[in-house]
Formats: structure tokens, C-alpha cells, sequence
């Protein structure tokens, strides 16, 4: 494998040429980047890397939840709907609102694994990987993430490996869902931009992220 892009996300000037969409709150936080909302309760945002990745990557970051309800999510292999960048001329202004990534112009596939939102989400916790456009739930798995009162700011390894249809998600090595995509639920996801999201209120801390070709 072949390192495409390194980011120890430590300080806020790691994210110099992210693309923010909706309110981001970023610092430095003893050597990892403390994400959060700058906003109020309903105010999400996703935040998207510089680079545009090919369609065989493996991508790895560590994360530590901090504050909680809230949840976290991974977009990869986002593109234009009908082909071309995210932040081309014609796709639709984006501001963080989640039905404009999972119904509107752009085609990704996206991972959540720390759904802890709302009431149903945390009575009963899952990883979701989810198809866009249409919002179709592909693949699920259980959620091994311990609350933040037990996690103790502990950080956790997470890895998305993208073998062009194939995708595999795992959590400190402890692998969660597999999935093949057949197209029945549209043209498959390529290359693409990764980024991250969040839902406020959570606060949690990232660093190390790691993207490597197949």
C-alpha cells in the first residue's frame, strides 16, 4: 500500500484547506483536534478534506468521544451526483443539513459509528453504512464504542477500507460489517473526497488520519 495523505490532526491549522459546511468548532487538544458545533443543539456540520481519493483506499483515524448525545460519521467516495467534483458549478450549496448529503446532488457512501443522537440510537447501538443518493441502508453492525463516561478519553482506531465495490469496516481491529456493492440500489460509488460529520452536541477528539491505496 501506498500512503496518499497523513494529517496528525493536532491544531486547528491541520484543517487548512478543509471545507467546512455548517458551523465547526476545531482546536488543538493535547495533540488531537477537539471537532465540535459553533452553533446551537440543531446546527450539524460536515467537514470535508482537501484531496480527491481514487476508488481503492484504506482510510484510518483515531477518535475519542468527549461529549455527548451527539454522533459521528465518515462520507467516502463522494462525487457529483451526475459525475464530476462536490464543489463544482451546478451542485447544490450544501450547509450541513443532512438530507442534502443523503437525497441531494452528490453520490457517497457514509459510516456511522457513534450514534448516540437520539433515544433509540442509544438504547440500542449499531454502525450503519449507508448508500447515497436515496439514503439506503446497506449494511449494519454492532457499535463497540463505550459511552464517554466509560471511555475515559480513551482513543480508538477506526479503519474504512474501500476496495472498489467491497467495503469493510472495523474498530480497533475488531471487524464489524463487510459489503459488496451489486448496484441494485444504483451506480456504485468510485473516487472521491472523504469528510468527516458530526451531530451536535458531541464533542470528540480526532488525530492521525491516515488515507493508503489498495
Amino acid at each position: 500500500m501506498t500512503l496518499l495523505y497523513r494529517n496528525p490532526l493536532a491544531t486547528a491549522s491541520d484543517l487548512d484547506g478543509w471545507v467546512a459546511e455548517g458551523p465547526v468548532s476545531a482546536r488543538g487538544a493535547d495533540g488531537a483536534l477537539a471537532l465540535s458545533s459553533g452553533g446551537g443543539a440543531d446546527d450539524h456540520w460536515t467537514l470535508w478534506c482537501p484531496e480527491v481519493f481514487p476508488d481503492r483506499i484504506r482510510v484510518t483515524w483515531e477518535f475519542s468521544p468527549r461529549e455527548e448525545p451527539g454522533l459521528a460519521m465518515l462520507f467516502f467516495g463522494a462525487s457529483a451526483r451526475d459525475g464530476g467534483g462536490i464543489f463544482d458549478d451546478g451542485v447544490a450549496h450544501r450547509t450541513g443539513r443532512y438530507p442534502q448529503y443523503h437525497s441531494g446532488d452528490i453520490r457517497t457512501l457514509h459510516v456511522s459509528y457513534f450514534r448516540r443522537r437520539w433515544d433509540d440510537e442509544r438504547a440500542f447501538h449499531t454502525c450503519n453504512l449507508r448508500k447515497s443518493p436515496g439514503f439506503h441502508l446497506v449494511s449494519q453492525g454492532a457499535d463497540p464504542l463505550p459511552p464517554v463516561v466509560d471511555a475515559k478519553d480513551a482513543f480508538y482506531r477506526i479503519e474504512v477500507v474501500k476496495d472498489a465495490a467491497r467495503v469493510a469496516f472495523s474498530i480497533d481491529d475488531l471487524p464489524l460489517f463487510s459489503w459488496t456493492d451489486d448496484e441494485s440500489t444504483g451506480p456504485r460509488v468510485r473516487a472521491g473526497r472523504i469528510g468527516f460529520r458530526q451531530m451536535a452536541p458531541l464533542v470528540a477528539h480526532y488525530r492521525n488520519l491516515e488515507v493508503h491505496s489498495l
